[in-house]
């Protein structure tokens, strides 16, 4: 039995350039990430270069070529973020967190990511998918300890 989702999920679609997005985001809802060897199936399903889909991938921080942990913190680093105070929150989720996101094994997933649409309520996170407005150090630990 072909336990690969990936041919389904191709088949659900048009197979043409412009559903990249929505099969990638597919893809990763099933498998939680984008795994490298499905760039290519998915690549030659559409026509067009793996370095293509690889691209689209790597561009929009909401796709992961790789597992995530079982939390995922992003963090706004945009300018407005940046000048509430944004890089000191983001050193204090990198001391409190261990490591950024590309760490094998960890419990919370860490990325920058630049703007998340909450300017007005900067510094501003992401976490677990649910956003977090004029985020305090203090609000970061107690959002981080709720996980545990």
């Amino acid at each position: 039995m072909n336990s690969d989702p990936v041919p389904g999920i191709l088949s659900s679609f048009e197979c043409k350039q412009e559903n990249l997005l929505p099969i990638l985001h597919a893809v990763q809802e099933v498998l939680g990430h984008i795994p490298s060897d499905r760039v290519e199936v998915i690549a030659r399903a559409l026509n067009i270069s793996r370095a293509e889909v690889h691209g689209v991938i790597t561009f929009y921080h909401h796709f992961r070529s790789t597992p995530i942990a079982q939390r995922h913190l992003q963090i706004c680093k945009a300018e407005a973020c940046q000048s509430m105070g944004a890089n000191d929150l983001f050193d204090h989720a990198l001391r409190r967190c261990g490591s950024k996101s590309d760490a094998q094994g960890a419990s919370v997933a860490l990325d920058a990511v630049y703007c998340l649409g909450l300017c007005a309520m900067s510094p501003a996170l992401m976490m677990d998918g649910t956003p977090h407005g004029r985020v305090t150090t203090d609000a970061l630990d107690k959002l981080l300890d709720l996980g545990r």
